[in-house]
């Protein structure tokens, strides 16, 4: 599977945005294309997901601005692709958008301690945002925890981010019993998912929807979907209240990257080609 971005590199914009979109445009799409995409094909594809032409050029600016995007000439036409970077951020998000964690109690949890000197205060501010982003909780200033499988994937990003030399990183287990909503926002949390449910559990039933019907429910879907690595490390279910959203949520998703992904594709290659038949719109 491709995705959009999960990383940390790229700050992400609010989802449902035009520049979140467009990302997420970017990961599920773009990279099928060979990475380019003309202007005027990507906003009449935007458009279908309700982004206006004025809004999707100025997300588009800022996205070049970032050194997500960079302009291109596609077909003698203006138009954009990924750079380097943006090919980078969009690989590193594929694994935790399209892998469900599934750390286990045993597994035990990874420690990152910090002290960053007051000199370095921005250097600290960026250690904690990447420690948030990548799913990590808060046990007391300078301790930060989440489950052990998140070590690896965490030590990588922030060594490629020139922060983990101020980090000590342990590897633990609890002797007492946990209460992880000390640590982590679960009722956020919940509502986030419940909130993705209610938007899209209904998507999964629908059977009869067109190409650029599917193109449209499933860039709206993924672009929700892909916060969830941002703020759910993926804890072990013993610890989480019985009735938790996740698996259901997951199972959603899924779900409609099954149905809907291929059938949004087919619509994407229609409008670069010039060639959408009337099945299509």
């Amino acid at each position: 599977m491709t995705g959009p971005t999960g990383s940390a590199v790229l700050p992400p914009d609010r989802q449902g945005s035009p520049g979140s979109l467009i990302v997420s445009f970017a990961g599920s799409y773009l990279r099928q294309l060979g990475g380019e995409i003309a202007v005027a094909d990507l906003i009449e594809c935007l458009g279908v997901a309700g982004i206006s032409e004025p809004a999707a050029r100025q997300a588009l600016s800022r996205l070049k601005s970032r050194g997500f995007l960079a302009p291109a000439r596609v077909g003698g036409r203006a138009g954009y692709r990924l750079t380097d970077a943006g090919l980078t951020d969009l690989r590193s998000g594929d694994r935790r958008i399209f892998h469900r964690p599934a750390a286990r109690e045993h597994d035990g949890w990874v420690l990152a301690v910090f002290s960053v000197p007051e000199s370095e205060r921005a250097q600290r501010h960026r250690l904690r945002s990447e420690l948030s982003w990548l799913g990590f909780g808060t046990v007391a200033a300078g301790v930060w925890a989440a489950p052990r499988p998140l070590a690896e994937p965490t030590r990588a990003v922030l060594t490629a981010a020139d922060l983990d030399r101020y980090v000590t990183w342990f590897e633990a287990r609890h002797l007492s019993p946990v209460d992880v909503g000390q640590w982590w926002d679960l009722a956020a949390l919940r509502h986030s998912y419940d909130r993705f449910l209610t938007a899209h559990r209904a998507d999964l039933a629908t059977t009869d929807l067109t190409d650029e019907a599917a193109f449209a429910t499933y860039l709206r879907a993924i672009d929700a979907w892909r916060v969830f690595p941002r703020i759910d490390p993926g804890l072990p279910p013993a610890l989480l209240p019985a009735d938790w959203p996740a698996a259901d949520a997951w199972t959603t998703f899924s779900g409609l990257h099954d149905r809907w992904a291929d059938r949004g594709l087919a619509y994407v290659r229609g409008v670069v080609a010039g060639a959408a038949g009337p099945g299509s719109s």
